[in-house]
């Protein structure tokens, strides 16, 4: 699939979902919000009612021309990650996005639950939140308690407070890292501190 896509699932996390879109926007890239139900409002694990550009019956399409810069990315939160890994299509779907080149991200709670019901690359390092490592580490993926991670076509992040660190990950993974640093220079005048 094409483009830079966020799914959303009722009771997604807050800033998971939202910070990544800004940090992404903020170094000009399109980014899709989707409802992963045919209701254009979905509502985070805080209650706060979100308004989606797309749904999901309507994206799912060809993976014709989908590269390492194309990602499908899922915030977490309780009981969004649930309810992102209970739909199958979507499930379906990451796993024909991946095989045909495209990327993955996915914080908190989904790296495991989502990114679990994926055939992981040899060597996958990632992180993600406390208890929500095991699928992955079972299937031989090694664990790292740090704000993000990028192997591969493969970014996580470990929690809500790092969906900024997050964020940056994915932009550089598409644009370079000069680009993410000029995006972090904005939102961080002077010394980066993590």
């Amino acid at each position: 699939m094409k483009g830079i896509n966020i799914f959303l699932a009722d009771g997604f996390e807050d800033i998971e979902a939202l910070a990544v879109n800004d940090v992404l926007r903020r170094g000009g890239l399109k980014v899709n919000l989707i409802s992963i139900e045919d209701d254009p409002f979905v509502v985070s694990s805080h209650g706060v009612t979100i308004g989606a550009e797309q749904f999901f019956s309507d994206w799912n399409g060809s993976h014709t021309g989908t590269g390492a810069r194309d990602f499908m990315i899922f915030p977490g939160g309780m009981p969004g990650s649930k309810n992102l890994a209970a739909c199958k299509a979507l499930i379906a779907a990451m796993r024909e996005h991946y095989a045909a080149g495209g990327s993955l991200a996915a914080i908190c709670a989904a790296p495991g639950l989502v990114l679990g019901q994926l055939d992981l690359p040899e060597g996958l390092e990632f992180t993600c939140f406390d208890g929500f490592q095991d699928a992955l580490i079972a299937k031989g993926a090694t664990f790292h308690d740090v704000p993000a991670v990028s192997c591969g076509r493969i970014v996580t992040g470990r929690s809500a407070g790092n969906a900024v660190a997050f964020g940056l990950a994915i932009l550089e993974h598409i644009k370079g890292k000069e680009e993410m640093e000029k995006v972090k220079a904005a939102m961080y005048p002077g010394e980066w501190k993590q």
